[in-house]
């Protein structure tokens, strides 16, 4: 009974920190910002609209300002 109940909380806790894990967004070409590739990867579901609406100064790509403006707003996914 001891060995489930251990089992059961290494679960849980594993469940919990995948829950709490932050999504990793990575400058594949390390240009200092985010084009709508590199974000894809991360956030399959991602549409060109959301995109272009994060992208405030129009330059094609997300600064990291601009992603987190994005993220804070509930556009695209912390």
């Amino acid at each position: 009974m001891k060995k489930i109940v251990l089992t059961l909380g290494a679960i849980s806790a594993f469940a919990v920190a995948q829950a709490n894990a932050q999504t990793v967004v990575t400058d594949a070409d390390g240009n200092g910002t985010y084009s709508m590739e590199e974000l894809l990867v991360a956030f399959p579901e991602l549409t060109e609209e959301v995109f272009k609406a994060a992208d405030t100064d129009a330059d094609g790509a997300l600064s990291a300002d601009e992603l987190k403006a994005a993220q804070d707003a509930g556009n695209i996914p912390a």
